[in-house]
């Protein structure tokens, strides 16, 4: 009896070892909770899946690709989430300790502009002189939004709104007449004929072969822990497959999207489809670094040294 009560104990207390052997890591993610493809972090820690690979794993939001580069820069969290790609090379190329560890958004389906049910405006070549709208400067939203304005060769007139809810308000309201989004946000709009689609980033036919959004960590703690960055991608994707692939997976995720199944489904795989999300891939860097020149988020464009140390994926 005294053995097994002491391997009984033993194992107690070598589960308590485990449970505080977890790794503890921050995750700043860019734009409002509910919105565009960041619902691994949150929705597989929930799930218990970030633990099954030994992270303890917290999720913040933030504002802006601003926001979330300061985060990282300041360790205030250890990864930024869904920052826009041109908007990481500025700072990177003025010294700031920011690594790419992986992709958070590939091509164009994801962003899309609409307007009021009631608006004119049917193409881009109706918003001549009209205001289109972006999140903040540095962001996807605003790369997207540059990138038509050049290829498109109509005058509008690119204005920041901030976040989804307040473009949405401007746009109703009629403060503002193109508004931005990123799916899941407005599809239950969309469906019910409230707003109405006129374009998305592929609009601008080279954002639908770049990543426009990446996943980044500070360069110090990625040198010191990089098997930890390589776990995390790995529950991140193994939460992916269960969303995209499980019934209880998109049943967690229309929750957290405020959506119902049916619309959660039809985001999915409209706006996100899996190979857009995959984070493995980069694509397109070479035309993300002459946006950034062209855009003036760099003053010159980063070498091929300066894209290897930048880009440093996780495997």
């Amino acid at each position: 009896m005294r053995g097994l009560f002491g391997l009984a104990i033993a194992g107690m207390l070598a589960a308590c070892g485990a449970a505080a052997a977890q790794d503890r890591l921050k995750v700043a993610v860019g734009g409002q909770r509910g919105v565009g493809e960041s619902f691994p972090s949150e929705l597989g820690a929930a799930a218990g899946i970030f633990k099954k690979h030994g992270i303890d794993l917290e999720v913040l939001y933030t504002d802006s690709t601003g926001e979330t580069l300061q985060a990282v820069i300041a360790r205030g969290a250890q990864i930024g989430y869904a920052a826009g790609f041109t908007g990481v090379m500025g700072p990177f190329s003025k010294g700031a300790p920011l690594r790419v560890i992986g992709s958070s958004f590939t091509g164009g389906s994801q962003l899309y502009w609409y307007v009021r049910a009631d608006s004119p405006i049917r193409s881009v070549r109706d918003a001549e002189g009209k205001t289109v709208a972006y999140s903040s400067t540095g962001s996807s939203a605003h790369t997207s939004v540059q990138a038509l304005l050049k290829y498109s060769g109509v005058a509008f007139k690119p204005t920041p709104t901030g976040s989804t809810p307040s473009t949405y308000a401007a746009v109703m309201s009629g403060q503002v007449d193109v508004g931005w989004a990123g799916a899941p946000f407005g599809v239950e709009q969309l469906q019910k004929g409230e707003i109405r689609m006129v374009w998305k980033a592929n609009a601008a036919p080279d954002m639908d072969k770049q990543t426009i959004r990446v996943i980044v960590a500070h360069a110090d703690d990625l040198k010191a822990r990089r098997e930890l960055y390589v776990r995390y991608l790995k529950a991140y994707v193994e939460t992916q497959d269960w969303v995209y692939g499980t019934p209880e997976g998109l049943k967690a995720y229309a929750a957290w999207a405020n959506l119902s199944e049916g619309a959660a489904k039809a985001a999915l795989d409209e706006f996100m489809p899996r190979s857009a999300v995959d984070p493995y891939r980069i694509a397109g860097v070479e035309e993300a670094l002459t946006d950034a020149v062209n855009f003036k988020y760099t003053a010159e464009r980063l070498t091929k040294a300066q894209v290897e140390e930048l880009i440093q994926i996780a495997k």
